[in-house]
């Protein structure tokens, strides 16, 4: 083996704490008093849960198909080359370094930022973009350091979090609950409330990012992709079940911060700053899951495609593309400068990230025919429900980002576009000729 190469370090254990880490960040905190106000009631509000953690398996079950016979290093950039041609590949490789990956960095950024201000009593006004560039270098240090501490550093900030929405549980449970409030909640449209949902569960696909690092890939890959997705969904739904006894349905859809709310029934003086110091570490965790998987896209494309050829460079002791963790960071740092918040740097990657996720489900069919003799160790389970409900479900979610921003979109689909004139210049830098993985 080539000591140059990506080596298997990462477990099924590394692997869903991996998946349950990137997701769990700061939707469930921020994003349920809105997705209450869409579901109109109580029973509601657990069932657009449920349903978002069913449409996320819907996608990870195709996923999971692709990374079990495509285990290699870069995820979508594989699959997409494979079923559309290398543009595709080499496309979702350029939107990711300089739009989605950063952007989502950024996202959790600014969410450790803005909770650890509260924590500590920061009010200086340059203090969020400070800290939420810190946040990103120090994780990155952390990561270029080698894979293990990036690794370490994931299973004990994902099992902090899991514990944290645990305990929010266990107080609900134990304190005595509110009366049900008697005010008006405002509703929102049920389509908004499941955007929200399914940005809150973003991040189940993250594991197909390091393929080439788990062991025992055909099997591990699907158990961490559905395992993970299942205890997201459970942690989830028992946070609310404590919202809404804690709380009340009217409590819960008109909170400001429903988990500092809830803490509060108990511990009226520490609740506030326990919830703050729980969202930054559940920030963390996803910020790094974010860099270490990210990185690995930056790669694939630097090993394919001279012009990026630096990217490709790995280093065999640390174990990790050193160089691609650097730049993904620097530009994750402009990008917090330049953005400044959180919802602009949601809003700057949403298109872009449904956009994909279709292209690579539907590679699930495309590549079935293309590529009918690869082995697959596992095949979608119920083809072709799921691929056909998750389709259907990023078309319309592409469709509501772009109509409700569309210069925010515009100006993102203008960068990406970018990547086209670069994939030719790259392209004749080989001679015509860029290289297959797998």
């Amino acid at each position: 083996m080539n000591e140059n190469q990506p080596r298997k370090e990462l477990s099924l254990v590394d692997s869903t704490s991996l998946i349950v880490g990137i997701i769990i960040g700061v939707g469930i905190y921020q994003m349920t008093p809105d997705i209450a106000k869409g579901a109109g009631s109580g029973g509601g509000l657990l069932l657009l849960w449920v349903a978002g953690g069913l449409l996320s398996l819907c996608g990870a079950l195709g996923y999971a198909e692709l990374a079990s016979a495509y285990p290699h290093q870069g995820g979508d950039y594989v699959y997409l080359g494979r079923a559309y041609g290398r543009w595709a590949g080499f496309l979702f490789a350029w939107v990711q370094l300089v739009i989605v990956r950063p952007g989502d960095i950024a996202v959790m950024a600014f969410a450790f930022a803005t909770y650890a201000r509260a924590a500590f009593g920061i009010e200086t006004g340059w203090a969020q973009r400070a800290l939420a560039a810190a946040a990103v270098l120090a994780v990155t240090g952390i990561n270029v350091l080698g894979v293990r501490q990036g690794k370490w550093t994931q299973n004990l900030l994902t099992a902090f979090k899991a514990m944290g929405l645990l305990a929010i549980f266990t107080v609900a449970l134990v304190a005595p609950p509110e009366k049900p409030a008697v005010v008006e909640v405002t509703p929102l449209p049920l389509s908004l409330a499941l955007i929200f949902v399914l940005f809150t569960f973003g991040g189940w696909n993250e594991m197909a990012y390091v393929a080439a690092e788990v062991r025992h890939p055909q099997r591990n890959l699907v158990r961490a992709l559905v395992r993970g997705t299942v205890a997201v969904t459970a942690l989830y739904l028992l946070a609310n079940v404590a919202f809404l006894r804690a709380l009340g349905y009217a409590g819960v859809a008109n909170s400001k911060a429903v988990a500092s709310d809830t803490i509060a029934a108990a511990f009226p003086d520490l609740g506030a700053k326990l919830i703050s110091a729980l969202v930054c570490v559940s920030a963390l965790g996803a910020l790094n899951g974010l860099v270490l998987t990210g990185a690995r896209i930056s790669y694939a494309v630097g090993a394919d495609h001279r012009v990026f050829r630096r990217l490709g460079a790995w280093d065999a002791r640390r174990s990790t593309p050193v160089p691609a963790l650097l730049l993904q960071g620097l530009i994750a740092v402009v990008l917090i400068v330049a953005l400044g918040s959180f919802m602009d740097a949601v809003l700057y990657t949403a298109p872009a990230v449904y956009s994909f996720f279709l292209g690579t489900t539907l590679a699930v069919v495309i590549l079935r025919r293309k590529d009918p003799a690869r082995p697959r160790p596992y095949r979608v389970t119920w083809f072709p429900l799921p691929t056909v409900v998750f389709s259907v479900v990023c078309g319309w979610l592409i469709y509501s980002s772009v109509a409700y921003k569309p210069w925010i979109a515009l100006a993102a689909l203008g960068v990406a576009l970018l990547g086209l004139p670069v994939y030719r210049y790259s392209v004749r830098q080989a001679d015509g000729s860029v290289p297959e993985r797998g």
